[in-house]
């Protein structure tokens, strides 16, 4: 927490609030249902929410615009950037049912208003967004091809419309289809531990 903290200088009060509550209620919910790994829960704060913040390195979207969480397990990416940007809206969507009702019970709990969840497959959700964000749950040309459908063409961020990924390794494979579109950025030392030194967040202009 005091990571975050040093890195992200201007939160609230109420943002600190909010992510200190997430150690008790990730941690009671995993006791209940295998969200995070048991051997992981302890690193909850980098390994999960500082790691969720990443996307920030691409792209801090402006107030209104709206971000799917493709796969987002028990709410990541998105509760942890749902915090930070309170005037962005946030759908959280996970094929498994019991993950996205943590998501969703963590998010009341903490007050966020601009989180709404979905129980289904992303090929089958029909609302529209502006970004697509994701944590390392498929290859990005999977992605894509299952959730292009989604983004809209109304644009007023800094960047075009399109994906962001958190992504681990060499991703040169990965990235080839996508000639010079795609854009890598290292997280280290923007996240500064040496946890991200392998880490990268990914942005596809669609």
């Amino acid at each position: 927490m005091a990571l975050i903290s040093t890195t992200f200088t201007d939160i609230t009060d109420v943002q600190r609030k909010q992510l200190e509550a997430l150690w008790e209620l990730y941690t009671d919910w995993n006791s209940k249902i295998n969200v995070i790994s048991r051997k992981d829960i302890e690193h909850l704060y980098l390994h999960h929410i500082l790691h969720s913040l990443g996307v920030l390195k691409i792209l801090k979207f402006a107030p209104k615009t709206k971000v799917i969480d493709v796969g987002t397990g028990g709410g990541f990416p998105g509760i942890p950037l749902a915090i930070m940007l309170p005037e962005v809206d946030f759908v959280l969507v996970d094929s498994i049912g019991k993950k996205v009702k943590v998501a969703e019970s963590v998010a009341q709990s903490i007050g966020l208003r601009n989180v709404t969840t979905h129980h289904t497959r992303i090929e089958a959700l029909k609302e529209q967004c502006h970004f697509v964000v994701t944590r390392a749950t498929m290859p990005l040309a999977e992605l894509v091809k299952l959730s292009r459908h989604l983004v809209s063409k109304e644009q007023f961020n800094a960047l075009p419309n399109g994906f962001i990924a958190l992504k681990g390794g060499n991703l040169e494979g990965e990235l080839s289809s996508f000639a010079k579109r795609a854009m890598e950025e290292d997280l280290y030392p923007f996240l500064p531990d040496p946890y991200f030194k392998e880490k990268k967040v990914v942005y596809l202009p669609l």
